[in-house]
């Protein structure tokens, strides 16, 4: 018998996280646990903890104290080998970090090669099929420099599925774009979501995190203050601070701050 999503090993586990930048205290105790082909959306103010957490997921930030298990590693473990685990990790952030003087194609096979260790020419089959599922199959000899910023975007969703990961984190992925260019973005993610990829998501973008999500965390200074369905945190929220946030947030005339952490 197979395993039903909530009897199989979860792909995330964090119990008890927290991180400190010197004297500031930006987690504070974390619990959180995701299921195979959960999208998990991460709300909350700037400065909320939001970014740190995802960069503590993929070690990104050494946590101060806690444990993460990843894929059934426990990544926190001083002895662990991170590098086969972090493989398993695609992560999409604010900025694209796309190499500028390496064409699309470039960009989505590198890592396959030197990673992964395919030849590169299957590195360069996946790179188009996952180039073509972002709608860029036509681009792969650009450089990013002709792309607009929604395009880089979607090129960098192309070569994190490159790698074939297990879990796919994403950090504010639409928050430097232009409005107008959002769209594509969250469609390539809607896509993602559809496929059943386990997606990690912090996120403004609260409509998404309404459809696609299918638990909404709410984090405000370092803890996480509601984690429950998008009806329940979004739709009737318990908590005052939630609402609060949420009222700002959903008000078309409040403008989107830049995150901090």
């Amino acid at each position: 018998m197979s395993a039903s999503p909530s009897t199989a090993a979860p792909v995330v586990e964090i119990t008890n996280l927290h991180k400190s930048f010197g004297p500031v205290e930006v987690l504070r105790g974390i619990d959180l646990v995701v299921a195979p082909g959960e999208v998990t959306c991460i709300i909350g103010p700037s400065g909320s903890g939001k970014s740190t957490l995802l960069r503590c997921v993929n070690l990104l930030e050494q946590p101060t104290s806690g444990t993460i298990r990843l894929i059934g590693v426990e990544v926190t473990d001083p002895d662990v080998d991170i590098d086969p685990v972090r493989a398993r990790v695609g992560m999409v952030f604010q900025s694209f970090n796309l190499f500028p003087h390496r064409t699309v194609l470039q960009n989505c096979t590198l890592a396959q090669v030197k990673v992964l260790g395919r030849s590169p020419a299957e590195a360069e089959r996946i790179a188009r099929k996952n180039l073509e599922q972002v709608g860029l199959a036509n681009r792969a000899d650009a450089h990013p420099t002709q792309l607009s910023g929604g395009q880089q975007q979607r090129v960098a969703i192309a070569r994190a599925l490159s790698m074939d990961p297990e879990l796919m984190l994403f950090d504010e992925p639409t928050s430097a774009l232009d409005p107008e260019l959002v769209g594509d973005v969250l469609a390539v993610m809607r896509d993602l979501a559809e496929a059943g990829m386990t997606m990690l998501v912090v996120t403004h973008e609260m409509a998404f995190a309404r459809e696609v999500g299918d638990r909404v965390v709410f984090m405000d200074g370092g803890v996480i203050v509601e984690d429950g369905s998008p009806s329940q945190v979004i739709g009737s929220p318990q908590h005052t601070r939630t609402r609060t946030f949420l009222r700002r947030v959903l008000d078309p005339t409040h403008h989107h701050e830049a995150d901090e952490h």
